[in-house]
């Protein structure tokens, strides 16, 4: 068999993986979803809890279109426009979110737009519904913009994780880091909220633009951590295996992943050993080491974790 004909022959191997990949049984694939919506509703309750039980008391703005949302509704207050007892920022931030999410079901995957959807939903009725207390939790002002920065940025970063988003910059963000590749959420959440504040410091006090960029930096950190999607990871792969074409297949069908191929000897040993580079999110390497086991329980892999990788490398965020 010449070798174009062996590219030829591995292309189909792959092509035929990655459709019965596609192809899951929709009992298995509904049960996955049913699953990762229950993730987004635990995501949704943290965030609430850290937006109205710490943050809110404090009179702090969270970033992106949430603390446009907190913006708006104290112009309105202060125009004399009251909602009664309703806290009107979650119901503002829903309507902020709409233009977003129909730019967004234009250029991604309609079942993150649905449970994106979903997530908006919940973090609205729970942001209406969970009170404001009147005094902050803690007595310590830093102390409870930390923890809210830290609740905040889990919920959304379990939200991200399991294929949605919170919405606002997140949601943008989620488009330009899938269709540029560069930067990651947290960052550009980050950097449209220096924008927000920038704005509030001609409406506020400095000492409140200040906690709120601190509970951004914090809230950006944690999500990042948690949404592993956003890690680029390097993984080395060392096997004896003689013929690796059938892990190879389900390496490229089942995560649409290259590998390139070197070859080794053990120094001490003697034994050719094959070394795959294969670069992925963090959040693939638990599939890859399912993938490889399957066919090499005594593979030798090495990890590394926030690699930068600078070309053609796909960002899978949903």
């Amino acid at each position: 068999m010449t070798k174009k004909e062996k590219s030829s022959s591995l292309e189909s191997q792959v092509i035929r993986t990655e459709e019965a990949e596609q192809q899951k049984d929709d009992k298995e694939f509904w049960k996955e979803e049913s699953v990762k919506i229950l993730w987004i509703a635990a995501g949704a309750i943290i965030y609430a809890i850290g937006m109205n039980l710490f943050l809110r008391p404090l009179h702090l703005y969270a970033g992106g279109m949430m603390g446009f949302a907190q913006l708006f509704q104290h112009l309105f207050e202060r125009a004399g426009v009251h909602f009664g007892n309703l806290d009107s920022a979650g119901i503002l931030y829903y309507i902020m979110n709409v233009p977003a999410m129909v730019l967004c079901y234009r250029k991604m995957r309609h079942r993150f737009i649905y449970k994106t959807i979903v997530a908006v939903t919940l973090i609205t009725l729970l942001l209406t519904i969970i009170p404001i207390p009147s005094a902050p939790v803690m007595d310590e002002e830093l102390t409870n913009c930390a923890i809210s920065g830290i609740v905040c940025g889990a919920g959304i970063g379990i939200i991200l994780r399991m294929g949605a988003c919170d919405g606002g910059m997140n949601l943008l963000g989620m488009l330009w880091v899938s269709q540029k590749g560069s930067l990651s959420v947290g960052k550009i959440s980050l950097l449209s909220n220096i924008v927000l504040y920038a704005v509030m410091l001609l409406l506020f006090d400095i000492p409140t633009v200040i906690y709120s960029l601190i509970y951004s930096a914090v809230n950006a950190l944690a999500c990042d951590k948690i949404h592993t999607q956003n890690i680029n990871s390097q993984v080395l792969l060392i096997t004896k295996l003689e013929d690796t074409r059938p892990m190879e297949v389900e390496i490229m069908g089942r995560l649409e992943r290259g590998l390139t191929q070197l070859s080794g000897q053990g120094s001490f040993t003697g034994d050719n050993v094959k070394v795959f580079v294969i670069f992925l999110s963090k959040y693939e390497t638990g599939r890859l080491y399912s993938i490889v086991r399957e066919y090499d329980p005594k593979a030798f892999i090495v990890e590394m974790e926030g690699v930068g990788i600078h070309g053609h490398f796909a960002k899978k965020l949903t």
